[in-house]
């Protein structure tokens, strides 16, 4: 197709060897019904599925994953480790930090008063989505707000305002529910405002409405072996 570039990885080893796909010279695979655009900056080891679409002006960090039918628009900035879902399009304003997780057909959008009739291309509105943060499935992001770190949204949610750090958003509209775990846990805080994660055993603290891990920065990685889960969601809710 004119004015896109396609790069797919070549096979090269069995299906048996761990080096069996060899990225591309970009660094980054594409699937050939996938098009990325002259001018996307993409980083190294990125995944882009069946019939996604990526726009000229992208910018896309490292361990990506885009799924079916995605698009990323002009100008959007993207971190590193970010996994975007089926039938999810991410419009111009939009920046997204590391380790983002967006569920399947969930909505992003960039005009809050649209109308067909009323050109605003030079009045989109900025929506940010911080470190680690998850939106589930079919939850909507109304443009304009920022989704702190490691905040939680949860399926079908409507946001239109700003989430603290771990805040867990439900319902429509969308209400502050409570603070979830960097590993995706409730909180439950005793009368000193102290939580324990379940799964990682860090320790949280409440000040004032705001949440906060004492024992790992919110900017650090998760240490390699607490990064693979080994114990199911219902096994923890019944212990």
């Amino acid at each position: 197709m004119s004015g896109s570039k396609y790069y797919i990885l070549t096979p090269t080893y069995s299906l048996l060897s761990p080096d069996y796909w060899l990225l591309s010279p970009m660094n980054f695979y594409t699937h050939p019904t996938a098009i990325v655009d002259d001018g996307a900056s993409i980083g190294a080891g990125t995944k882009i599925w069946h019939f996604a679409h990526i726009s000229p002006g992208a910018v896309i960090g490292e361990r990506c994953i885009f799924g079916q039918n995605t698009m990323v628009a002009d100008g959007v900035k993207i971190g590193s480790n970010v996994k975007v879902q089926n039938n999810v399009a991410i419009y111009t304003g939009t920046v997204i930090e590391d380790d983002v997780f967006l569920g399947p057909s969930c909505v992003l959008t960039n005009v809050t008063n649209p109308r067909s009739q009323v050109k605003r291309h030079s009045l989109y509105e900025p929506t940010t989505i911080r470190r680690g943060s998850t939106v589930g499935a079919n939850a909507t992001l109304v443009c304009g707000i920022t989704l702190g770190r490691y905040a939680f949204i949860a399926a079908g949610a409507v946001v239109a305002k700003d989430v603290p750090d771990y805040g867990f958003i439900v319902g429509v509209p969308g209400r502050l529910k409570g603070h979830m775990s960097r590993h995706g846990h409730l909180l439950k805080f005793d009368e000193n405002g102290k939580a324990t994660c379940p799964e990682s055993g860090f320790i949280y603290q409440k000040t004032d409405g705001l949440v906060k891990c004492l024992t790992l920065d919110e900017e650090a990685p998760l240490p390699a072996e607490l990064s693979e889960g080994k114990v199911s969601y219902d096994e923890f809710k019944g212990a």
